[in-house]
């Protein structure tokens, strides 16, 4: 369960040659920071709210915690989950508003690493086309009465390496494989692997405006640094036009809003206002669709909007650390490996109407909301609107530090093959093969520096 902050606390003195930004604690601004270490660290809100933004803040999270049902039920608030889906609630992929774990070798179901399915080409909105007999992502569950779609398992791969040093690694790159399938083959489908990311921070990222996010781009590396980040320009289903996306492994979402729906929508079954239509294929609307549902839509926009306004209204992690040697000895190797081209240390938010409390912050999540091509080892080669097979967003890197102690796991990337920080970074290439290898060859003291830096944040 979520814990409301009201008040603030300070942020811890720095005092380095190196570390000379006061308010470096405060990664999501003066408005928008707490300092809480435990287990709930990704669920306060912001300092700010008034009691009726508090409570819009406490309902969302309840429609956010507890599981959906089957239509009809007596509690008809919550009810259409389905016919097919990936999870009963928005909390079961992110835990405590944190990060999904990845499918291990043993399981062959799991509800916080999703699969994106398409086929080559694209829509009338340069969308990716769905498969025609599992739509745009793989559900393994359903309600009774109705076939899931069938299993998926993996296998991973050891791959061994040795840094210039004679320190060796390994990394595990994996391999899904579907099986069970009742809907017919999986002919030439694109499957993109993504799991459940962290919450807190998303309403700070939505205020940033269109031209900071602008600024960082470089579409044809003109500085010369092997760095070319570009937005990515999606379908905005509210404003019916193509506008720049900031949300998801591929920035294929514009808005929280549309994020929101569209997990309502392809994770749970269940429909809102933005997406009015249960996401089946015609053979599945043809089999399924006259059963009961929740309603039309079957989560009522107050509701949604409750949602919405809370995951908005999530407040970040402060920093930790600061003043420890070893930490401001890594952020200057990581600035000196140019990790900051892509995780852009800090910006400022523009406007926002709400919570308006984030209008004109200065935060620190170190991303760019940019693609980055990241090379063939990473590729999931399937393309989501401009984004190509292999481009991905760069991740915000707050609140990293804290993923052990909330989720209870180190997994990060897209599908969550990297087992700790460091192996993340040893899968970086492409565009970021030269600030890899710079991390390569510090002498290994630098590199536990670079990580404890990163898991400071």
């Amino acid at each position: 369960m979520s814990l409301v902050v009201f008040s603030q606390c300070s942020s811890p003195k720095v005092e380095s040659e190196v570390e000379t930004d006061v308010d470096e604690a405060y990664s999501g601004g003066k408005e928008g920071t707490v300092f809480d270490q435990t287990a709930n660290a990704f669920g306060n809100s912001l300092i700010s709210l008034t009691s009726d933004e508090v409570d819009q803040f406490v309902i969302g999270n309840s429609f956010n915690r507890n599981n959906w049902v089957t239509a009809p039920s007596s509690t008809s608030a919550r009810d259409g989950l389905g016919p097919l889906f990936n999870a009963t609630s928005c909390s079961a992929c992110h835990f405590q508003d944190g990060k999904g774990a990845p499918l291990n070798a043993d399981q062959t179901i799991t509800q916080s690493l999703l699969f994106r399915l398409s086929i080559p080409g694209k829509g009338e909105h340069g969308e990716p086309l769905f498969d025609p007999n599992y739509g745009e992502q793989f559900n393994p569950r359903a309600i009774i009465g109705v076939e899931a779609e069938g299993d998926v398992s993996v296998t991973y791969q050891e791959i061994p390496g040795t840094y210039p040093d004679g320190t060796a690694y390994s990394l595990r790159k994996p391999t899904y494989i579907f099986s069970n399938l009742k809907y017919g083959p999986m002919t030439g489908t694109l499957v993109s692997p993504r799991i459940s990311t962290q919450m807190s921070g998303v309403g700070h990222l939505e205020a940033v405006t269109e031209a900071t996010i602008q600024s960082f781009a470089d579409p044809n590396d003109a500085n010369g640094d092997g760095i070319s980040g570009r937005p990515n320009y999606v379908w905005d289903y509210k404003t019916r036009k193509k506008v720049m996306g900031r949300f998801g492994w591929k920035a294929n979402q514009s808005t929280v809003e549309q994020q929101t729906a569209s997990a309502f929508n392809g994770d749970l079954g269940i429909t809102s206002t933005l997406f009015i239509t249960e996401g089946l294929t015609t053979a599945q609307k043809a089999k399924y669709g006259s059963l009961p549902n929740g309603g039309s839509p079957e989560v009522e926009d107050n509701i949604f909007q409750d949602v919405v306004f809370y995951i908005k209204a999530l407040a970040v992690p402060g920093r930790r650390s600061l003043t420890d040697q070893q930490v401001i000895s890594g952020k200057a190797l990581f600035i000196k490996a140019n990790c900051s081209g892509c995780h852009i240390p800090k910006m400022t938010t523009g406007k926002s109407d709400s919570p308006t409390y984030l209008s004109a912050q200065t935060i620190r999540p170190y991303t760019d909301l940019l693609l980055h091509d990241l090379g063939d080892g990473l590729a999931d080669n399937r393309p989501d609107y401009e984004a190509t097979g292999t481009e991905w967003r760069t991740s915000p890197l707050w609140g990293i530090g804290l993923v052990k102690t909330v989720n209870k796991h180190t997994n990060y990337l897209h599908d969550g093959r990297a087992r700790n920080a460091e192996e993340a970074i040893l899968w970086h290439g492409g565009e970021a093969e030269k600030s890899k290898q710079a991390f390569m060859k510090f002498a290994k003291s630098d590199r536990d520096a670079v990580l404890k830096f990163i898991d400071s944040l």
